[in-house]
């Protein structure tokens, strides 16, 4: 909105001296002054002065207004996204009307009015000397009749030219009309079929199809509102057997976050000054909409699930930066959480603290998401093969052609127990092993001497290729009471329910599935893979 200058009005008095006024306004500040002087070449300065004046103050003024909305709208991240439901399937059919009109049909033009012998301008005219000579008469009688017939001829032959037309005109018609009829066919079979698509894609949602089910989330999720500057790129996986859906999120970098709080207009230096938040706010904003952010998607995509598909999310965020020690491109995972329904549907949003929810549900991150610091996902799942694996790779004295979900059961125990103790060795730890058993007991027991989080520590490993069920973990639990551990660490290659998530939460409990496996495999220089589906073909083959 720009200031309104009027034009120059000039008056004069009685005595024939010149005054000059100009209007100045400004709807959007409620301004409003008449400049009134003897000279328009001060006058005219005068007014373009303060419309100049007024605009900045407008500019200034609008531009606080949207920073300070957009501030508020990143701060109320999740409660923006509370009232998530489930998806509408018939607004994703179409019911448009076939966009074409209907040819019309061809109106033909009137007929020409015939002729007549009778008209005035076909009669015989006998003048006195024609009566006298009926030579004369007779010949005039015949131009007359030849005047006619040449009419009549021509009336004839416009009402073929007619007729022709509006044969080529019905002709014409009646193709367009059968193309329309043949284009609207097949736009009402088209979107027949596209809605017949979308009661297949539900039928499949609603009988857990992972495909489908990563396909009525994605939607769910590219439906959320977001503002501009916030990155929308996200990937899913659905596991089937444990019915969770794992989702890896693009966060937006620090960067990218709008820190602009007020913009003030400085008359005395005619400028405009911004005024930004401080780097500690701003460091305190960035990681509260981290937490918004994760609770917000978690929310959308349980409140959304009409089929019951998903037991549990686990979200693992990433976000893409400017290495400052290297300057270059770098992504890491900045945090990870894993949650059934069960427990995030007694939630009430709408009031919690998210930092603090998120670290009640047993989330991972750094103390100050900010920093970036990497952490390993919970969970992750490979799209190849429906398989739980890590997000790093991880083992020294194998390579990746060995699958570890077929290695031999003791072999595979003997291996845990060697990568831990390599893990121990780095602090100054002992691994003490245990008989190899297939049993369930004790397969390893480490001593960490650190005097704050060390202690006796419990090690069990299962190489399985189905998840791994609570009742595995109630016996850990079992067994570091029994032992006096601090700790109990149990390692699969597969993963586990959403039960044994739960059940280990509040416990000093670490669930180890094949990512966590792999990663810590690569950490000490190690490679392996685990491919689910290649020992199950194996094992029932």
């Amino acid at each position: 909105m720009e200031a309104q200058i009027s034009p120059v009005e000039v008056s004069y008095s009685s005595r024939g001296t010149a005054s000059y006024r100009v209007e100045v306004r400004h709807d959007g500040l409620d301004q409003y002054r008449l400049i009134t002087g003897r000279e328009e070449s001060i006058v005219w300065p005068k007014a373009v002065a303060l419309a100049d004046k007024w605009n900045k103050q407008w500019t200034a003024t609008t531009r606080t207004a949207d920073a300070t909305a957009s501030l508020e709208a990143l701060e109320a991240t999740l409660r923006s996204g509370l009232s998530a439901a489930p998806l509408d399937w018939e607004h994703l059919k179409s019911h448009a009307p076939f966009p074409d009109a209907k040819p019309s049909a061809p109106i033909k033009p009137p007929q020409p009015p015939e002729p007549s012998p009778d008209s005035s301008e076909f009669q015989t005219r006998i003048g006195l000397l024609d009566r006298f000579i009926p030579a004369r008469a007779a010949t005039k009688k015949e131009e007359a009749s030849l005047k006619f017939k040449e009419a009549h001829d021509s009336w004839l032959r416009q009402l073929s030219l007619i007729d022709e037309a509006h044969d080529s005109d019905l002709n014409q018609h009646a193709r367009d009309l059968e193309d329309w009829r043949s284009r609207r066919t097949d736009f009402f079979r088209a979107q027949a079929a596209r809605n017949d698509a979308v009661d297949q894609e539900r039928l499949r949602y609603k009988a857990k199809d992972p495909e489908a089910v990563e396909e009525y989330c994605q939607r769910v999720l590219a439906a959320s509102s977001y503002p501009d500057w916030m990155p929308q790129s996200f990937e899913l996986a659905y596991a089937e057997e444990t019915l969770t859906l794992v989702v890896s999120y693009s966060l937006p970098p620090l960067d990218d976050i709008p820190r602009l709080q007020e913009v003030r207009y400085i008359q005395a230096r005619d400028e405009l000054k911004e005024k930004l938040l401080s780097d500690a706010h701003l460091r305190r904003l960035y990681d509260s909409l981290l937490y918004q952010l994760v609770l917000r998607t978690v929310h959308e995509i349980f409140a959304s699930d009409e089929a019951g598909a998903c037991d549990a999310v686990a979200f693992n965020g990433y976000v893409t930066s400017i290495d400052r020690t290297t300057g270059q491109e770098t992504t890491a995972c900045v945090l990870s959480l894993h949650t059934s329904r069960a427990e995030f549907q007694d939630i009430n949003l709408g009031r919690v603290d998210p930092k603090a929810c998120f670290k009640s549900l047993k989330g991972i991150g750094s103390s100050k998401l900010h920093s970036l610091t990497p952490v390993a996902p919970i969970i992750e799942l490979s799209r190849d093969d429906g398989r739980f694996v890590s997000s790093r790779d991880l083992v020294d004295t194998l390579d990746d052609s060995v699958n570890l979900a077929l290695m031999d059961w003791e072999d595979f125990e003997h291996l845990i127990r060697e990568v831990f103790e390599q893990e121990f060795l780095a602090s100054d730890g002992e691994v003490k092993v245990t008989q190899a058993s297939r049993d369930g007991g004790v397969d390893a027991i480490a001593f960490d001497p650190d005097p704050i989080r060390g202690g006796k520590i419990v090690i069990q490993a299962k190489r399985y290729t189905n998840p791994v069920g609570v009742a595995a973990v109630r016996d850990l639990y079992g067994t570091v009471v029994n032992e006096g551990a601090t700790k109990g660490i149990l390692v699969t290659t597969s993963d586990y329910g959403p039960d044994a998530y739960a059940f280990a939460k509040d416990k000093p409990l670490t669930l180890m599935g094949g990512a966590h496996l792999l990663h810590l495999l690569e950490r000490h220089g190690h490679k392996a893979r685990i491919d689910i589906k290649e020992a199950r073909e194996l094992r029932d083959g």
